[in-house]
């Protein structure tokens, strides 16, 4: 039998309805996990593309030896050796004023000065980015020689405020206390106005979608819309069994999280007027991207202190949640499982569930998974043609294996 982090990765793969990852087609007939990849292929992401869409997988392609030349992350990472680059140096220029011309847009849909406030809190500026960096680098990946357009920046804004406005809803769902190392919106609005806020967000992004005026964009970026939803609700759900417990987590990882990228990254790419291949590329390469970047925040949930995080630590576990390291763990100390079907509300369940965790190879079966993906988003940037753009893609890569918060 595969090794359970093996089996994870087939099936997360699975999942996203395009077998892109390299595992022994053997595991596919083992009775565990890999069962349930067969049918879980109808359940979320495969949805968005016929068959006939679909890219085969590529082969690997190598890269010139001009990225050889060193690595700026520890070699244990690496896939390939790459040239050192900093994708925000690179697009200084298009992320300077990414966050003013959010809060304009905001501003200037409304004139209740109140909900001005409450939905611009957390566009102060001190967030990373990430999202709009990775929408932008796709954007000049796709064609290095061109400017971006006014439409490929909205695409990046959007997917910035779509983000915001789930940590908005997220914030009155969860009753934090805390985000990006400042009170959280609700600790100073109260719960009403905060939900109306996050709905009003949304609102601005239908009103920015709708000037686009280009259907399939909308579509593509409507789907996001939809899968935070269907994420959320999957968060109210306990599965009985390992299976459907890896099912459902991959699930909804992809909806919560790396749908947002992979749909932005696909949307950018048809702005560009790229061909379906060129696209379902953009869109894979954002979805494992995302797959990893969930799995590093689901082990940073666990080994990184609140101040470090800028928000409480080990909150999944409060809130009744079942991720990637408690998942793992489960195969090392079978009394998690009762755990996490009472969704740890047993007395002592959170603090006896993290020492397990802790002394089991969860955290690092989720570390393995987080980097299998992102060699597979490495393989799949290495297929746009060699630009410093393409290069930052894959640095983008290292940026979500290291990040500390």
């Amino acid at each position: 039998m595969i090794p359970l982090h093996n089996q994870a990765l087939l099936l997360s793969c699975r999942i996203a309805g395009t077998l892109l990852c390299h595992i022994n087609p053997a595991g596919w007939r083992t009775p565990t996990i890999a069962t349930v990849a067969r049918s879980a292929i109808h359940s979320t992401a495969s949805k968005r593309f016929l068959p006939s869409q679909r890219v085969k997988p590529i082969a690997a392609q190598p890269i010139g030896s001009a990225l050889q030349k060193s690595c700026s992350v520890p070699q244990h990472l690496c896939t390939r050796q790459h040239e050192t680059v900093d994708p925000y140096v690179l697009l200084e220029g298009e992320l300077r004023h990414i966050y003013q011309d959010i809060r304009e847009e905001i501003e200037l849909a409304t004139n209740h000065p109140e909900l001005g406030r409450i939905a611009t809190y957390y566009f102060d500026g001190q967030g990373k980015a990430l999202r709009p960096m990775i929408t932008i680098l796709m954007a000049k990946a796709l064609h290095s020689d061109r400017p971006i357009t006014k439409g490929q920046r909205q695409i990046a804004m959007i997917s910035e405020m779509i983000h915001t406005a789930s940590l908005v809803h997220d914030d009155v769902i969860d009753q934090s206390f805390a985000r990006r190392g400042k009170p959280s919106v609700n600790v100073l609005w109260n719960q009403q106005q905060v939900a109306q806020a996050g709905d009003y967000i949304l609102a601005v992004v239908s009103m920015m979608l709708a000037r686009l005026q280009h259907n399939d964009v909308t579509l593509i970026l409507s789907e996001i819309l939809a899968d935070l939803v269907q994420g959320e609700l999957m968060q109210l759900d306990t599965k009985e069994t390992e299976n459907e417990r890896f099912a459902h987590y991959f699930a909804r990882s992809y909806r919560k999280t790396a749908s947002l990228i992979a749909n932005s990254l696909k949307a950018v790419a048809v702005l560009t007027g790229v061909g379906e291949r060129t696209a379902e590329i953009s869109f894979q390469y954002g979805r494992n991207l995302g797959l990893a970047f969930q799995l590093v925040d689901d082990l940073l949930d666990f080994v990184s202190s609140a101040e470090a995080m800028g928000k409480p630590a080990a909150v999944d576990l409060k809130l009744g949640l079942a991720t990637a390291p408690v998942l793992f763990a489960c195969e090392q100390f079978p009394e998690l499982n009762a755990m996490i079907v009472r969704r740890f509300r047993g007395e002592g369940d959170t603090e006896r569930a993290y020492e397990l965790v802790h002394r089991s190879e969860g955290l690092e079966q989720t570390r393995f998974l987080a980097r299998k993906h992102c060699a597979e988003a490495r393989r799949l940037a290495s297929q746009f043609d060699q630009s410093p753009y393409q290069h930052a893609l894959v640095v983008v890569c290292d940026f979500v294996l290291n990040r500390m918060k």
